[in-house]
């Protein structure tokens, strides 16, 4: 550690030398003991939510009429607020429709890149970033399916995709919680487990499904052994939502289907839904074709010079009802509506979500935060503690069937997890039980499908359920096998020391990587082995030497022991970080006055202010005004900063 700055008299420098042998200055002291205090608390720790507000029985009657009248509008207000927050993710997902869905029909409609198996999992992930919405997605490749431009064994990877697609929602949530870094470390933790059970699910079960065909047959084995009839899919929360997002703005979802089946006329249609309610006749009369080739029957067409003439159905569609949104007679093209929708959806959940997780923080205090707590996080005695998690994942299930969307499920769980209230390990199961449920509703859907569709539609949908089955019974079951736990606590640290990792890492995990994969699956197997296969190879060697690094360093040569021998950009994140630091400087301002503190900076000046403000920590007169000359340097490069 530096020293503290510049020594009042030359006792005082004696005394704050670093390294001397003799003793510690008692400056130094203070500092590591509380760096200390602060290394012994573990930052996975549930916070305690104190209740600082006068105790029930300390009230009188008014107080406690006041206190019953302002909880139960707290409460309301909270639930106003998650219908917000459910409805806003519903415009989301609209708008990214309108913004990118005809580009996923394109996308999809590519059957020779389909082939592909990688390619096939690249472009499910990237559909369904385009379009938020698995459910859209997923309905996309059914309608291919179904007409038969898709196969079922090529729409297996697709479906995978879409399970990692839809996992980024919760994960952009969690970015909203970046002011506090150990509510930002849980709350980005309890996203990412999502995708890392996604994304290891895949990394084992793909290249199953490719050698063997597992999941086809044992699905075509299920369509094959039941006599499955038509139902019709389930309507819930969506009936509460509708009425306030179909309001706002009504799509065209069949249009994205055409658009994928190859339908030219779709490519000039608009998503904007702008007749509700429609009549079609169809009747039988005589239509002018361009030659015999083109009749319908060789006793239904004639002659009449040289125009060729026959019989035939002609569909009229009758517009009787307007839809009725905001914008339904508006000039403006799907990408501008489209971009209005996707700011002001994002201002709403944002807004949304800080006042959810201040409300939250109000309301779950002293005696009602512990037995929510215990509710949720207490395990059954022994031996029966492994049910709890199998009730969580039921649980998981049946809410996700209720508001019929994972996204929203595991997006309104992430800032409980943020604010402490439910546990990484407990949000886990939950969020395994979420993907459940979302199959579970797509099964539904896809037995309203017409009886020569129904089979394929539901075989994809149990595709799907059977993949997040078999995940589960990978990554949950065995507690030494619960690994994304493991890895999205590993992620929290980082991205709670630098916060800008965050962004780096949902770059490179839903954008990048997945085009980097896509690209060289175009360019051919060849290609994709031979640039794939030697980074696929160094990454596993860097794991496995992380590991032995860490459980057996005694196993390596000594020079593998540590990752000193490169250099500090290679192993480290610290240099990158001040790049980062001087790059937002530069951005805010060229003065060097005006630089923002670093971290370092700012965590010191906290350990000197704790230090301070207890005077049995601080015995040293001098000390004290080297603590106090310390803090008066950086609050004053705050100073100017603030008035620049």
């Amino acid at each position: 550690m530096d020293s503290l700055g510049p020594p009042q008299t030359n006792g005082t420098q004696n005394n704050l030398k670093i390294g001397e042998e003799s003793q510690a200055s008692p400056a130094h002291s203070t500092v590591d003991l509380i760096n200390e205090q602060k290394m012994e608390t573990d930052p996975w720790d549930l916070p305690e939510l104190n209740d600082t507000g006068v105790p029930w029985s300390a009230l009188d009657t008014k107080g406690k009429v006041l206190r019953v009248v302002l909880s139960v509008g707290k409460f309301c207000l909270l639930v106003g607020l998650l219908y917000m927050f459910i409805c806003s993710l519903d415009i989301l997902s609209s708008a990214f429709q309108l913004v990118g869905g005809k580009t996923a029909g394109d996308i999809l409609q590519d059957n020779s890149i389909l082939s592909n198996p990688l390619a096939g999992l690249v472009i499910g992930v990237l559909v369904t970033l385009l379009v938020q919405s698995s459910s859209t997605s997923s309905s996309i490749v059914v309608s291919m399916v179904s007409s038969g431009l898709l196969t079922v064994q090529l729409a297996v990877p697709i479906i995978m995709g879409t399970n990692i697609g839809t996992s980024v929602t919760n994960t952009l949530v969690a970015m909203t919680q970046a002011g506090d870094r150990s509510t930002f470390r849980r709350a980005f933790a309890g996203a990412t487990v999502h995708d890392f059970f996604n994304w290891l699910s895949v990394l084992v079960l793909l290249p199953l499904e490719v050698a063997t065909g597992y999941l086809y047959k044992v699905t075509k084995l299920i369509i094959d052994s039941f006599n499955i009839q038509s139902g019709e899919s389930p309507d819930l929360l969506n009936v509460i939502t509708d009425v306030l997002t179909e309001s706002i703005i009504q799509l065209d979802e069949s249009v994205l289907s055409q658009i994928a089946i190859g339908d030219p006329e779709a490519k000039n249609k608009s998503l904007i839904k702008i007749w509700c309610k429609t009549f079609t006749n169809t009747t039988l009369m005589n239509v002018t074709v361009p030659g015999p080739e083109n009749c319908t029957s060789p006793t239904d067409c004639w002659f009449d010079g040289n125009q060729t003439i026959t019989l035939k159905n002609v569909s009229t569609t009758y517009y009787l009802e307007k839809c009725k949104h905001l914008f339904v007679d508006v000039a403006l093209s799907d990408l501008a509506v489209g971009l209005i929708l996707l700011a002001l959806s994002l201002l709403v959940l944002c807004l949304c979500l800080i006042l959810i997780v201040k409300l939250l923080n109000s309301m779950l205090k002293g005696q009602v935060a512990s037995v929510i707590k215990k509710i949720l996080n207490t395990d059954f005695p022994f031996p029966f503690g492994w049910v709890v998690g199998y009730i969580a994942i039921l649980v998981g299930a049946g809410m996700t069937f209720v508001v019929q969307s994972s996204s929203v499920f595991t997006s309104a769980i992430t800032p409980l997890v943020g604010i402490g209230v439910i546990s990484l390990e407990r949000a886990y199961p939950l969020s395994l039980g979420s993907n459940i449920g979302t199959t579970t509703t797509a099964i539904l859907a896809a037995m309203a499908s017409p009886g020569d569709t129904l089979g394929n539609s539901l075989q994809i949908a149990l595709v799907h359920f059977l993949f997040n089955i078999t995940g589960i019974a990978l990554w949950y079951p065995i507690p030494f096998t619960r690994i994304p736990i493991r890895l999205a606590k590993s992620l929290g640290n980082i991205t709670a020391k630098y916060r800008w990792f965050a962004a780096v890492y949902i770059i490179c995990c839903f954008f990048l990587l997945p085009l980097l994969v896509f690209g060289l699956s175009v360019a051919g197997w060849q290609t994709l082995v031979g640039v794939g296969a030697p980074l696929l190879g160094l990454l596993i060697i860097i794991i496995i030497i992380n590991v032995l690094q860490k459980h057996k360093p005694g196993c390596l040569p000594a020079a593998l022991r540590n990752w000193d021998f490169l250099p500090l950009w290679a192993h480290s994140l610290a240099p990158w970080d001040k790049v980062v630091d001087v790059f937002v400087t530069k951005c805010c301002c060229c003065c060097k006055c005006c630089q923002l503190p670093t971290d370092e900076e700012t965590e010191q000046m906290k350990s000197y202010n704790e230090a301070y403000d207890n005077p049995a920590m601080v015995t040293d007169g001098e000390v004290e005004k080297e603590i106090n000359s310390k803090i008066d340097k950086i609050e004053l490069k705050i100073l100017k900063m603030t008035k620049l």
